[in-house]
């Protein structure tokens, strides 16, 4: 399925929030996509975010990815995951008004997880909270070059995929918050935080897990 990905502005919190719209038609709930870390070169137009926000259109979502603070025409600057998580919501206000209360599905990559976990414990609070999350190379624990993350906990049914050959966030710190909430965690094997040539594996865990 070939959708035409439609380029909108948003007004977010802090200004415009630059945003890509993958509409099914008739979509049967709402996915937002978190791209990883803007201040390491993390866009939406990232391969794994693209992975994600396709795999979800194909199953019958309307997909949409905002580019984080500072990245692309967003405004604003870089918040590590405070704002970012506010933009989110402020995306998902707009994709309701549009599509109506649909379920919702939160997807991110990398610093996009991290800020995904965020957003889906302030939908939880809310009384609102998330159909299913989706979390690929989740940034956790130490992450060389960047900072600590102490990523918020997750419903059960989380799907969280990570590289056994993860050089960016190694697996033992996913593996470690995954742990006390004995929360299963899909490694690939050989995969790179990228998962470079292994982005189809990617869209089969997940396509196959929304069949269950």
């Amino acid at each position: 399925m070939r959708v035409e990905p439609e380029l909108l502005l948003l007004d977010g919190p802090v200004g415009k929030i630059e945003v890509i719209l993958e509409n099914p038609g008739a979509p049967k709930g709402i996915a937002l996509i978190g791209h990883p870390h803007p201040l390491f070169g993390g866009a939406n137009t990232n391969k794994v975010a693209q992975t994600l926000a396709r795999t979800l259109v194909q199953l019958g979502y309307a997909a949409l990815r905002p580019n984080f603070r500072g990245v692309g025409q967003s405004e604003g600057s870089h918040d590590e995951g405070q704002g970012e998580s506010d933009d989110m919501l402020a995306v998902l206000d707009y994709a309701k008004e549009r599509f109506g209360h649909l379920p919702v599905v939160l997807a991110g990559f990398s610093f996009g997880a991290y800020v995904q976990a965020k957003v889906a414990a302030r939908l939880a609070e809310a009384g609102h909270p998330a159909q299913r999350l989706v979390l690929v190379g989740t940034a956790s624990g130490h992450v060389e070059g960047a900072r600590q993350y102490n990523t918020s906990a997750v419903a059960p049914d989380t799907i969280v995929i990570h590289g056994s050959k993860d050089e960016t966030v190694p697996l033992e710190n996913v593996l470690a918050w995954a742990e006390p909430m004995e929360l299963p965690v899909v490694v690939v094997a050989g995969a790179d935080h990228f998962f470079h040539r292994r982005l189809h594996v990617l869209k089969d865990i997940i396509t196959r897990a929304w069949k269950h």
